[in-house]
């Protein structure tokens, strides 16, 4: 049987594409997968099917999805590996910029996930098939330390502690151009660009996130 998913379409996505809105929900599915159920009469907005890709979402609307997951599966690869800390339960790693994570649409090698499996002997089976060990993420072209669960056990006890929050996260980044001061904070809110609607930015709408 076919998985149903449901995404609501909030203030920042209202005008985007439904194609592209869904690829943005849907990580594990391409752009061109999700058109293909779109054609297909697998999605739904509101009470009515969908049938194009390029209609626009409103806010409020409830997207649902009728699909089969696709079951990913990574396989070792001899690549390198820049390993900081090693225990029995857990291994943290140095992730460069331009590698992914693990696979997942058009990503079948070159990943984090590939080169763990060369490296390490065992990682915790509760990621799946795709993404065994993987608790958290950081983006293709953001490097920085993940950490990676070798037991179910620790699996679980890391995810409660990055959905917790007891984990502090601390990102560094690169600035150009006139800088007042040598520091300060910035608070202001994170939304969707409106003009570039795949990327973020800072007073992208006035409901975005702190």
């Amino acid at each position: 049987m076919p998985e149903v998913r449901e995404y609501l379409a909030e203030a920042d996505d209202a005008g985007e594409r439904l194609d592209i809105f869904l690829t943005r929900q849907m990580p594990d599915w391409s752009r061109s997968q999700v058109l293909r159920l779109i054609r297909s009469g697998l999605v739904s907005v509101g009470a009515r099917l969908a049938r194009k890709g390029g209609e626009e979402v409103q806010a409020g609307d409830i997207i649902s999805v009728r699909a089969e997951r696709e079951e990913l599966t990574a396989t070792p690869e001899a690549l390198p590996l820049c390993i900081v800390y090693e225990d029995e339960d857990l291994v943290v790693v140095n992730k460069p910029a331009g590698m992914a994570v693990h696979v997942g649409a058009g990503v079948k090698s070159g990943t984090l996930v590939n080169a763990l499996l060369h490296h390490v002997k065992t990682l915790s089976a509760a990621g799946g098939a795709g993404r065994p060990g993987i608790v958290h993420r950081l983006d293709k072209m953001t490097s920085g330390l993940v950490v990676v669960a070798k037991n179910d056990a620790a699996h679980r006890q890391l995810a409660e502690q990055f959905k917790s929050r007891a984990v502090r996260k601390t990102y560094a980044l690169l600035v150009h151009g006139q800088v007042s001061s040598a520091q300060g904070k910035i608070c202001k809110p994170v939304g969707r660009d409106p003009f570039r609607r795949t990327r973020m930015r800072v007073g992208g709408c006035a409901r975005g996130r702190q």
